[in-house]
């Protein structure tokens, strides 16, 4: 059940119109238009269009993954770690300001992320039999609608929502509570941040090795395979910065793996960027 912050958060972004979108917002908006007609002057501006994006999750896999890609580009990160020694170690990384902060407290996450203009999170796991799941994903969600961030990116997994008969059901039995706790907080944006420009997006099985660059996004929900953990990152850089993302929900899988519960020989067309 929602908190009444929630739903009346939801009620305020769903009744807003264009003039009060973010800046950022309207820049990817009007980058991505002029992207299409060849216009590179404008293509560097879409990617210059988030100065600093707020990270939850960035302390190891995926998010750790998209912590380095964002520096890299030169956008600045603002990341949320649970201890000190998390901290100091993203803290040394060049254009990081590592805050600590518990997922599982809404003002902590909402005062980490203040300033930023952008929010991915790729929450996962329990602490002190606590599922981050939902519950940290969800404040992250709560705090950028508080705060007026209007471009946020949950990652979350194949088996979610509409992606659920994907899974092979001994997966989805072992995984259930995951998957259901994750398919929560996806609810929350689909249902209640209507117009948010938010992006989900479900990654298949996780695997930690170099990326291949050979993964996709799809709108397929029948969707099921593997993919590395640097790939989903890279998927998610690319969709933080596509106007063709606004409101998807995405599979994120990569063809050229070997895997034991992807259908052999099935084709899923690549969702255009």
């Amino acid at each position: 059940m929602i908190s009444l912050r929630i739903f009346v958060q939801g009620l305020l972004l769903s009744s807003a119109v264009s003039a009060f979108l973010s800046s950022s917002t309207k820049a990817s908006f009007l980058a991505g238009k002029n992207m299409k007609s060849g216009n590179t002057q404008e293509g560097t501006a879409l990617q210059m269009a988030y100065k600093k994006v707020f990270v939850a999750g960035g302390t190891r896999g995926v998010g750790r993954c998209v912590v380095e890609k964002l520096v890299n580009s030169g956008i600045g990160v603002v990341a949320m770690a649970r201890n000190e020694d998390a901290c100091k170690e993203l803290n040394a990384m060049k254009g990081v300001t590592a805050i600590m902060a518990d997922a599982f407290n809404q003002k902590a996450v909402e005062d980490a992320m203040d300033g930023c203009d952008a929010a991915i999170t790729t929450l996962g796991g329990t602490t002190a039999d606590r599922r981050v799941d939902y519950e940290g994903n969800n404040n992250v969600i709560e705090s950028a609608g508080i705060l007026g961030i209007q471009r946020i990116i949950l990652v979350t997994s194949i088996g979610c929502g509409t992606s659920r008969e994907a899974a092979p059901p001994s997966v989805f039995e072992v995984l259930k509570d995951v998957l259901q706790a994750k398919e929560r907080a996806e609810n929350i944006l689909i249902r209640y941040y209507t117009n948010s420009n938010w992006t989900i997006i479900r990654p298949g099985g996780l695997k930690t090795e170099p990326m291949t660059g050979q993964a996709i996004l799809t709108e397929d929900t029948t969707a099921i395979g593997s993919i590395h953990r640097e790939d989903v990152a890279d998927l998610v850089i690319k969709a933080l910065h596509s106007p063709s993302t606004q409101r998807k929900v995405l599979s994120a899988i990569d063809p050229s793996i070997m895997s034991a519960v992807a259908v052999e020989g099935k084709q899923m067309a690549a969702f255009a960027l």
